[in-house]
């Protein structure tokens, strides 16, 4: 019997991300029916499928506590990949301060939780964003004692929402080094593409469902292949699941003030995997992905 998978996605994208055409093209080549599944539509019977694949439900920022509720709710009728306790952990950045407790190298990061006061900082440029976000959105960078009226009222509306606020220092480096995303298929590295630089100051929050890119594809060094292995090793201990049960990883990391790689971001939930980015146009990667999610389904 043909198996039958469901790749999730958002309302907003009911044909997928650009990766989704070679993905499926590579499923059909390894005998497995699969096609897009909203993750929103009430219609949809997800437990007619094998497994469901979650891919770009990059809407559920402002739903989370929905969102989490479909993960888990699809995962009681059938297999969800990432896992519905990892969706749950990863949905909101405050991991981030388990990785740093841990001992790994995550960016310097100020919570406040509503009810704060946010002051800027005095000197430098900084970050301001909300820990439950996706795609940069209500993500923004400000320049102290030049924009801090307006960080001020940026940090204050999403606390208003009842969402936590990240404050990070802008590491420069990433203007020229760009941001690294190394991209992990079945706990595995599979390929890493470059990010160029995407805020400028005061630039205002992305109002679209997320902010476009520039891509390249990109040979990590060995100081950022160790420090995603070390993340992913980290999550034996940290998160519901290690990186052995991850269908799917993607490790962000940018070099700070001293060239180091520095975690900005783990992704496990809906990341874009960058399939035709990999020098093969996704030929390989794609392949890759479509045996993880055959071995997923035995």
């Amino acid at each position: 019997m043909t198996a039958k998978v469901a790749i999730a996605t958002a309302a907003e994208f009911p044909d997928l991300d650009d990766d989704g055409p070679v993905l499926l093209a590579a499923l059909a080549g390894s005998g497995i029916e699969a096609g897009p599944a909203v993750w929103s539509d009430p219609g949809v019977d997800w437990a007619t499928y094998d497994l469901v694949v979650v891919r770009s439900t990059w809407d559920y920022a402002p739903r989370r506590d929905e969102f989490v509720g479909w993960a888990h709710r699809v995962a009681a009728v059938t297999r969800l990949a990432n896992p519905a306790d990892v969706i749950e952990w990863n949905t909101d950045k405050v991991y981030l301060r388990a990785l740093e407790d841990a001992g790994l190298p995550v960016v310097a990061t100020d919570w406040l939780v509503p009810g704060d006061t946010f002051v800027p900082p005095v000197q430098g440029e900084y970050v301001v964003k909300p820990s439950v976000s996706a795609g940069s959105k209500d993500t923004d960078r400000f320049r102290a004692g030049e924009h801090d009226e307006l960080a001020v009222a940026h940090a204050a509306a999403i606390l208003a929402s009842g969402r936590t606020v990240m404050v990070q220092p802008y590491l420069h480096e990433v203007d020229t080094a760009g941001e690294t995303a190394l991209l992990y298929i079945g706990g595995e590295f599979s390929h890493a593409i470059r990010k160029g630089p995407m805020l400028t100051p005061a630039g205002g929050p992305v109002e679209d469902l997320y902010k476009a890119e520039v891509i390249d594809q990109r040979t990590p060094s060995p100081a950022e292949l160790e420090v995603g292995g070390r993340v992913l090793d980290a999550l034996a201990d940290l998160a519901p699941a290690g990186r052995a049960d991850l269908l799917y990883a993607r490790v962000d990391v940018v070099p700070d003030h001293d060239g180091d790689p520095t975690l900005i971001e783990l992704e496990l939930t809906e990341p874009s995997m960058f399939l035709t980015d990999d020098g093969t146009g996704g030929a390989r990667s794609a392949e890759r992905f479509a045996a993880a999610i055959e071995a997923a389904l035995r």
